[in-house]
């Protein structure tokens, strides 16, 4: 039989007593940050899924942020569109009126003003977006038109200076979206253009540079059979960009709307698998507690019994 002395007894109240000391410190710790896993050591798979959690919580958070991006393209966009819009309305209106006028300081006065929304339509059209000229295509370091006067004042040609390439953005996985259009397209392929573009017959400045052109030269008349009508072509490009647009948002509020929910369900996965259940952990820490208090008065009989003890 392995004799027990009363040093061995002692050894183990130390150890037991440290061992209970810890788990006190531990279950405190947790209640006092609220978290169960603040080491690897602590539960190594709950902080593996917690990684992998919050990995994903990252790459969901991007997609967040590429939607915010997009969201601020489609309006700044949006705000270009109406512009344009109400610049070819009035160009059209002008075109209506000159036909009836035969005098040559009337129509010079329309083309004044034609001049003037030539110079809007320019100014509209190089909007920038954090320093990006969002009508250039990927081309956006620089305006995307440039607007060449002649000595007499009036507009010459307005020159594109952007691609037909437009920038986008990863709003899911696997999705890519673009709020993105290019002033210009002649290829007659690719992206629509906004202001320029075969395929609807738009071609706002071109348009717009011709009538200022006829109006200067008294030439009103002519304006109806051909300037009218690529003026009619310009506005509804317009206005299907301007609905594209809205569709656009429409689709980017919905990404939207699915990413925060998916942060959230995410934020509530990795509490679960970090976080402490704070009634689990007060109990706890009253057993250990009472288990210390317990010890100390059992360990405290045993060292203080005497020979008279076992003898009794």
């Amino acid at each position: 039989m392995m004799r027990v002395t009363s040093g061995t007894y002692a050894d183990r109240l130390v150890s037991n007593l440290g061992n209970i000391t810890a788990r006190q410190a531990k279950y405190q710790a947790q209640i006092a940050t609220g978290q169960r896993v603040t080491l690897p050591e602590d539960d190594p798979s709950a902080v593996r899924r917690a990684l992998d959690l919050d990995g994903e919580r990252g790459r969901v958070g991007q997609f967040g942020r590429n939607i915010a991006r997009l969201k601020e393209t489609a309006t700044t966009t949006n705000t270009v569109m109406r512009s344009l819009s109400k610049i070819a309305t009035r160009a059209s209106e002008l075109a209506v009126k000159s036909n009836s006028i035969r005098s040559a300081d009337d129509l010079k006065a329309y083309a004044a003003e034609v001049t003037q929304l030539i110079q809007q339509a320019v100014s509209s059209s190089n909007s920038t977006l954090r320093g990006d000229a969002v009508m250039a295509g990927t081309r956006n370091g620089q305006p995307a038109y440039t607007m060449t006067l002649g000595t007499d004042g009036r507009v010459e040609s307005v020159t594109y200076n952007g691609n037909q390439d437009v920038p986008s953005l990863d709003i899911a996985e696997g999705q890519e979206f673009t709020a993105s259009v290019v002033g210009s397209n002649p290829t007659g392929s690719g992206p629509a253009g906004l202001i320029e573009d075969p395929r609807s017959g738009a071609d706002l400045f071109g348009h717009l540079i011709a009538f200022q052109n006829q109006l200067l030269a008294g030439k009103g008349a002519e304006v109806t059979s051909t300037t009218a009508v690529g003026l009619q072509a310009d506005a509804d490009n317009l206005l299907r960009h301007i609905a594209a647009n809205g569709v656009s948002q429409g689709r980017l509020e919905a990404a939207g709307a699915t990413v925060t929910d998916r942060l959230q369900s995410l934020e509530g996965q990795i509490a679960g698998e970090t976080d402490v259940d704070l009634a689990k952990a007060l109990v706890r820490l009253n057993e250990t507690q009472m288990s210390y208090q317990a010890a100390l008065q059992t360990g405290g009989k045993i060292l203080n019994m005497s020979l008279m003890d076992y003898i009794r």
